[in-house]
């Protein structure tokens, strides 16, 4: 027996009643308690708005076991984008883990709707498997719609956007506990966005930090503070951006117990958390006017944030915006070579196979050497031929010495426990950073690159 959230609504006659349901109901009701458990009965019921349910059917001894099916995590979503890929040919270059880290939130149905789009888009360009490329693309078809290359802006419009987005992607890049830029463009999308910035987090995640929610606060008010700065006025294309930042600043009044003058009053309750989570005030009204002037605050702090990054860094933002102007969608990488051109920071150098084998190699050897140095007839011994080791275990390669340019195999080491590995070594070769640098690098940019 199948129940339907309809049948199983609360008898509650004070928005009219439905007497053929609540007999129905009542029926049911009474049957439940009376099922014989040899009779191999079961009874079922689903719904997405329990607060709607009559207490008589939530109470115990009616169902026994509750599951809630919630949205998938990193994980689940992996493993339906794999379901979903069955009857698809992929090539090589996909990673479903990256795109299950820039599909937060997404549910199954909009899984399976990216994949199908990722098949229409290699179809449509002539390819036989699906890439990692047609993947993104198709996320970003879901989540902001189809791009509008049709749509022709004025040459002023396109600078305010390129400005804005510009503004957003940099703040980001300039603050601690912001996620990292994937992609920034200035294409208009069918579900009415001009442009938009892309940030992928490194990692799943379940809880914010103040810290981050601050951090993003202020990362969505750079868009129109970037606006006022260049253009010394302010447009309608902020007005998703605000909408945000007041929900999130009202959240952490309200329900994260992140403000300073509430604490940890909680202040709103989710009136239908599977649907529409509608949060509903639990205060008179003159505390709710203290927490529109708290959010208020807030807002503006945030902003004022905004202006001054902005403001110290506006080199960097406009040689990145004529950028963007000009290429309409850039990556990652390339929004991050510019900055740290513009900053005066040195590039990360890309690790190769070859070098780090050969660095972990004369790591490997130093160690020995360095043991050797505390008995005085072993120092002397090195010191009467330099390619000796004490140890023939543990003997170098004489290749290393005779020519430094070509680097021991560490595969040929006695002792591969004691190697320090690519990144150990590659952080001892990097030159000593400043301060004013490691401000202004994020470290979750460089994995995009």
């Amino acid at each position: 027996i199948f129940v339907l959230d309809p049948l199983g609504r609360s008898r509650d006659s004070r928005m009219g009643g439905n007497d053929e349901r609540e007999q129905t109901l009542n029926q049911l009701l009474s049957e439940m308690d009376g099922f014989d458990s040899t009779k191999g009965l079961l009874v079922l019921g689903a719904t997405n708005r329990p607060e709607v349910l009559d207490p008589a059917l939530l109470r115990p001894g009616r169902f026994d076991r509750r599951v809630v099916v919630d949205k998938p995590d990193l994980n689940g979503r992996i493993n339906i984008l794999k379901v979903h890929s069955k009857d698809v040919l992929l090539d090589e270059s996909v990673d479903f883990k990256e795109i299950a880290l820039a599909t937060s939130g997404a549910v199954g149905a909009d899984l399976a709707n990216m994949m199908n789009e990722a098949a229409i888009n290699a179809v449509k360009h002539g390819r036989n498997a699906v890439s990692q490329k047609d993947l993104f693309e198709a996320v970003e078809v879901v989540l902001v719609g189809k791009e509008k290359k049709d749509r022709i802006m004025s040459k002023e419009e396109r600078r305010i956007v390129s400005y804005h987005e510009v503004g957003h992607a940099l703040v980001s890049a300039l603050q601690k506990h912001s996620e990292p830029v994937q992609k920034i463009t200035i294409v208009p999308r069918t579900m009415g966005a001009l442009g938009y910035v892309m940030n992928v987090p490194e990692e799943e995640k379940y809880l914010n930090t103040k810290k981050e929610l601050e951090a993003r606060l202020v990362e969505l008010m750079a868009g129109r503070a970037a606006e006022e700065i260049v253009f010394e006025t302010v447009t309608t294309g902020a007005a998703n951006d605000i909408q945000q930042a007041t929900n999130l600043a009202r959240a952490m009044v309200t329900q994260y117990g992140m403000s300073d003058k509430f604490g940890l009053m909680g202040l709103e309750s989710q009136e239908n958390q599977y649907l529409t989570g509608r949060a509903v005030l639990n205060c008179g009204d003159a505390t709710a006017a203290e927490i529109d002037q708290e959010v208020m605050k807030i807002l503006k702090d945030s902003y004022d944030e905004a202006i001054r990054l902005l403001s110290d860094n506006k080199d960097a933002m406009d040689q990145i915006a004529a950028f963007l102007i000009d290429k309409e969608t850039i990556t990652g990488k390339e929004f991050m070579k510019i900055f740290r051109r513009v900053k005066g920071i040195p590039e990360p150098e890309e690790p190769k196979e070859d070098d780090d084998k050969g660095t972990a190699s004369q790591e490997l050897h130093a160690n020995p050497e360095t043991q050797a140095d505390r008995g005085e007839r072993e120092n002397q011994a090195e010191q009467a031929n330099p390619q000796e080791q004490v140890n023939p275990e543990e003997q170098a390669n004489p290749q290393e010495q005779v020519n430094p340019e070509e680097q021991a195999n560490p595969q040929t080491q006695s002792n591969p426990g004691n190697q320090s590995g690519p990144e150990v070594s590659d952080r001892g070769n990097e030159p000593e950073k400043k301060t004013e640098d490691t401000v202004w690098s994020h470290p979750g940019n460089d994995r995009n690159l």
